[in-house]
């Protein structure tokens, strides 16, 4: 893992996640558990309006926590209701918090390699729809990040699971004296809560 990465991670703790956040994220401990058991792949689709920052940070975190817990077998992935572009602010945020971030294409919606250790494989990030052929289609968790996407999706097509788990956005800070610091601070709080929902997997 990443130096910067493991740093933040050491600073986490249950203590800091309310009782109230623990039963939010108490369905998707569930649904990665239950698919474990079964031995079943664990595909994980997390879902916003627009696909552009907190569906990514959550698509990151999570991959990152699976790899950290050694929870096997574990494929996350993004998209939204419409697709836009990743926020720039995201990739550097990440960067800042010990991610490797590669831009492999300029564009109205470029695609990123993100990386958490040199040798694992990249997470591969653009702006898409959720039903995007790069997702898949079938035999996942939906997992929906904003109020405007779990309004949209009552129905999720393809998944087998809708897990609402939302989070503020760190949009309605941006072009403000405190953007950095709340863009920081969202990652955060998903990386932490990631952190919790993969260290209650049972590995054995």
């Amino acid at each position: 893992m990443n130096a910067n990465i493991t740093s933040i991670i050491q600073t986490f703790s249950a203590k800091n996640i309310s009782a109230e956040r623990k039963k939010v994220l108490a369905g998707l401990i569930i649904y990665i558990q239950d698919k474990k058991s079964k031995d079943e792949t664990i595909r994980l689709n997390f879902i916003c309006t627009h696909n552009s920052r907190r569906s990514h940070l959550s698509q990151i975190w999570a991959q990152t926590m699976a790899f950290h817990f050694s929870v096997k077998n574990v494929f996350c992935y993004s998209g939204g209701t419409e697709a836009t572009a990743m926020f720039p602010k995201v990739a550097e945020t990440l960067a800042l918090q010990g991610f490797d971030i590669l831009k492999l294409s300029d564009t109205t919606n470029p695609v990123y390699a993100v990386k958490y250790m040199p040798n694992e494989q990249p997470i591969i990030c653009f702006s898409k729809e959720y039903y995007h052929t790069f997702n898949p289609s079938g035999n996942y968790g939906a997992v929906v990040t904003c109020n405007s996407a779990d309004e949209a999706c009552p129905i999720v097509i393809g998944a087998e699971a809708r897990i609402p788990i939302k989070y503020d956005d760190p949009k309605a800070f941006d072009h403000t004296d405190i953007m950095d610091a709340k863009y920081a601070e969202r990652s955060l709080q998903i990386a932490e809560e990631m952190w919790f929902v993969f260290g209650q997997i049972n590995n054995l």
